[in-house]
């Protein structure tokens, strides 16, 4: 085999073409985010007064973090481009909240919609469209940066902690204002209180809702049928929508036994499955990683001794540590480069074997191995046997001689 991922379908645009592509999309969404910012800004400026909305920022801003860290363990193998998540949070927490917010004043004002129905309908509705958007333009844009249903999982979750995350800030400094013709407790007891409802108990909510039209975007970019990549982003949209419309409706039923019902017998149950889906997804992608590149070692694309220290988790770490120590930072960056780039060859040569090649298959995968072979002389193994593909080496041992 020569030095390019065979098979594939010839490239109709340059590389240079797909790059400014890939430029123009995060350049765009970069200026919509800015713009659904100061739109956001002037609302929460004109919903409470500044130190309520500090009290609801804090508090918001709580679950973010273990939210993220959450998603980000998903994502191991591959990383996704840090821009694009950061779009994606920025996307979720601007762009989403402020066009959303638009269509459900609509609804009550041009309309004339009761709360319960926009509650019930208009929003899950406004609101999935508005956060499922984004992954559906990085299907059509960024195709590339989705390599199945974990990738789109990952941009799902980064999505829906965004939107959460400022929908937050709304409720819980609202909560703390209080309401004026009311008893309630208002102030800090009553923020407190809804964080504990929607910070702690359900604050994976929203990325649970999306996920859904990030599973339907993933099976869209493996699937070799053009129906399944027609209509699985369109029925996860819908699932997406009719989850969320199912939570927020049970808030209206019982007088919130149906809230607490839901929460137990629903959402708990699906939220452990998605976490269960996607703990099974990241190991399966390290056996589809394996096959893929010992497929690609046997076209004498890189050596098999590499296979391991580019697939197993601990033996990732390993390699970049030890080459940071032997080798320097020069040589730990190096090594974590051309891991990450082995993965993306990996996922590529996998789709290959599936049949579900990308057009522009050919000249990606002739740039990764290109790029590989210039950061092979850089390299240096844990033990002697990984060799290159271009020039034998034989790299120092571990320490204590294990791998």
């Amino acid at each position: 085999m020569s030095s390019a991922v065979p098979g594939a379908l010839a490239d109709p645009m340059s590389r240079r073409a797909r790059l400014q592509r890939g430029g123009t999309f995060s350049v765009v969404v970069a200026a919509v985010t800015l713009l659904g910012a100061v739109l956001m800004a002037v609302v929460l400026l004109l919903s409470a007064a500044p130190g309520p909305l500090v009290v609801g920022t804090v508090l918001a801003a709580l679950p973010v973090g273990p939210l993220l860290a959450a998603y980000t363990w998903l994502d191991r193998y591959e990383p996704e481009p840090r821009v694009l998540l950061v779009l994606g949070l920025g996307w979720g927490a601007f762009v989403a909240t402020s066009s959303a917010l638009v269509v459900q004043v609509a609804g009550e004002l041009v309309l004339a919609a009761p709360g319960s129905l926009t509650a019930a309908v208009v929003a899950p509705v406004s609101e999935e469209a508005a956060k499922g958007l984004f992954v559906v333009l990085l299907l059509w844009f960024r195709r590339q940066e989705i390599d199945g249903v974990l990738d789109g999982i990952v941009y799902a979750g980064m999505v829906g902690i965004g939107f959460a995350f400022t929908e937050n800030i709304l409720y819980l400094s609202a909560a703390y204002v209080g309401d004026p013709g009311s008893t309630g407790p208002g102030g800090l007891a009553g923020a407190v209180g809804l964080f504990v409802v929607r910070g702690i108990f359900s604050p994976f909510a929203h990325p649970l809702f999306t996920a859904f039209t990030g599973i339907g975007v993933g099976l869209a970019v493996t699937s070799r049928r053009r129906g399944v990549r027609v209509a699985a982003p369109v029925v996860g949209l819908l699932l997406a929508m009719a989850a969320h419309a199912g939570w927020n409706g049970s808030l209206a039923i019982g007088g919130g036994a149906g809230f607490v019902l839901t929460y137990v017998v629903v959402m708990v149950p699906a939220f452990l499955l998605l976490v269960a889906f996607g703990v099974w997804a990241r190991r399966s992608e390290g056996t589809l990683l394996t096959a893929a590149l010992q497929d690609c070692a046997r076209r004498g694309l890189l050596h098999p001794a590499e296979v391991p220290w580019l697939v197993r988790l601990p033996a990732r770490r390993v390699a970049r540590r030890h080459a940071h120590t032997a080798g320097g930072p020069a040589a730990g960056r190096a090594m974590r480069e051309y891991q990450l780039l082995a993965a993306e060859l990996g996922f590529l040569h996998h789709r290959f074997l599936r049949g579900s090649a990308p057009r522009d298959g050919q000249a990606r995968g002739q740039t990764l191995v290109e790029a590989m072979a210039a950061l092979r002389p850089a390299l240096v193994w844990p033990v002697a046997g990984a060799a290159t593909t271009v020039t034998p080496v034989t790299p120092p041992t571990h320490r204590g001689g294990r791998p």
